[in-house]
C-alpha cells in the first residue's frame, strides 16, 4: 500500500476526499492517506494595512502548499487562482494536475445593519478577503462587474471562515466572504449575502505523485462523488462536524440548517484547455502571474492527462 501524504482540507474544499478516506475507498486502491495539518502555526490576525490587491509581499504559502514545499506533504489541494501563484513561485517543482472534484460555494457577506444592499456599493469600502485563497479572487471577479477595478477595495484578514465572521460580528470590519458552514450561520444571525458564485480548485502535487498513483486516487474520489451526490443529505453533517468542537456556535446548527443545492461535487477532470488560458490571461491582467511566459507551464500535461485511468477520458489534451 503506498502512503499518500495530504495537507488537510476542511468539507467546503475536500468533501470527497474526506468522504473516501472515511469510508475506506482510497484503501481499496491501494493508497494510504497520511493527513498533515497545514493549519499548524498560522497567523490569524487580520492585517488590514495590507491593501494591494494582487498581495504583494504576501506569503503565497501561508497555509495552502506550506507542507509540501517542505517535503512534508504529496498533495494539496487549494482554489484554482491561488493555485496558479504558488506553483508560479514553487522551489520544489510543484504542478496543478487537475481540477479537485468539489465546486466551492462562497458569499460576499455583510451584518444586518449594513448600509450595503448591492455589489454596486462596494466601491470604495473595504472588505475583508484572505490574500491567495479562493475568495480573494472570487471577490474580485464578482465585484468588476459592478465597481471599476480601482474602486475594488481589499484589506487582508485570515483564512479560514472562522475567524473572518468573527471578525465581522465584532464590527473589525464591514464586509468579508464566507464559506459554508458560515454562510447559513451568518444568515441565521441576520447577515445579508450580497454576491455569491461558486468557484473551481485544483489539485497540486510534488513529483511523487505519478499518473499511477492519481488515477487511483481519482477512482476513489470518483466514487465518493456518486455516493455524495446520491445521497447529499447524508453527508451534511461533515460541515457541521468539522467546526462544532471549536465553536459552539456551529454546534448548535443542525443540518436542515444547510442547503443541499450549496453543496455541488462532481468527478475530477483536467483543466479544460480554453479555461486553463482564460483564468491565465485574467490573472496576468490583474498582475498576480509575473514570471510564467504560458499558462502550459502551470501544469504537470502528462499527470493532467494519464491520471484519470478508469475514469473519463481526458476533458482536454496538451
Amino acid at each position: 500500500m503506498k502512503t499518500l501524504r495530504l495537507e488537510t482540507t476542511a468539507p467546503f474544499q475536500g468533501l470527497a476526499e474526506i468522504v473516501a478516506d472515511d469510508e475506506g475507498l482510497f484503501a481499496e486502491e491501494g493508497l494510504k492517506i497520511e493527513w498533515v495539518d497545514r493549519e499548524k502555526g498560522v497567523d490569524k490576525t487580520p492585517q488590514l494595512h495590507i491593501t494591494d490587491v494582487t498581495g504583494k509581499g504576501v506569503n503565497r504559502y501561508a497555509s495552502h502548499g506550506k507542507l509540501l514545499e517542505e517535503g512534508k506533504a504529496d498533495l494539496y489541494n487549494a482554489c484554482e487562482w491561488g493555485n496558479y501563484c504558488r506553483v508560479e513561485s514553487t522551489k520544489v517543482g510543484s504542478r496543478q494536475i487537475g481540477r479537485r472534484s468539489i465546486v466551492t460555494f462562497a458569499a460576499l457577506v455583510v451584518r444586518g445593519d449594513s448600509p450595503v444592499q448591492t455589489p454596486q456599493q462596494f466601491a470604495n469600502r473595504q472588505i475583508g478577503v484572505p490574500f491567495f485563497f479562493g475568495t480573494h479572487y472570487l471577490t474580485l471577479q464578482m465585484l468588476e462587474g459592478f465597481v471599476p477595478r480601482e474602486q475594488i477595495k481589499l484589506g487582508r484578514v485570515p483564512n479560514g471562515s472562522p475567524y473572518r465572521f468573527k471578525l465581522l460580528m465584532d464590527g473589525q470590519i464591514e464586509a468579508t466572504t464566507l464559506t459554508e458552514p458560515y454562510i447559513s450561520l451568518a444568515e441565521k444571525k441576520g447577515c445579508r449575502l450580497i454576491i455569491s458564485a461558486f468557484h473551481h480548485g485544483t489539485e497540486v502535487a510534488s513529483e511523487r505523485v505519478d499518473a499511477e498513483t492519481y488515477s487511483a486516487f481519482n477512482r476513489a474520489v470518483r466514487e465518493a462523488v456518486r455516493r455524495i451526490s446520491a445521497n447529499k443529505r447524508a453527508y451534511l453533517h461533515y460541515f457541521i462536524d468539522y467546526y462544532k468542537l471549536k465553536d459552539p456556535e456551529i454546534a448548535k446548527l443542525t443540518i436542515d440548517d444547510l442547503r443541499e443545492s450549496r453543496i455541488y461535487v462532481v468527478d475530477p477532470a483536467p483543466i479544460p484547455a480554453a479555461e486553463l488560458q482564460r483564468t491565465y490571461e485574467w490573472m496576468r491582467s490583474w498582475g498576480f502571474l509575473d514570471e510564467t511566459p504560458e499558462a502550459l507551464n502551470l501544469i504537470n500535461a502528462h499527470v493532467q492527462q494519464h491520471g484519470y485511468a478508469g475514469g473519463q477520458e481526458a476533458a482536454a489534451h496538451f
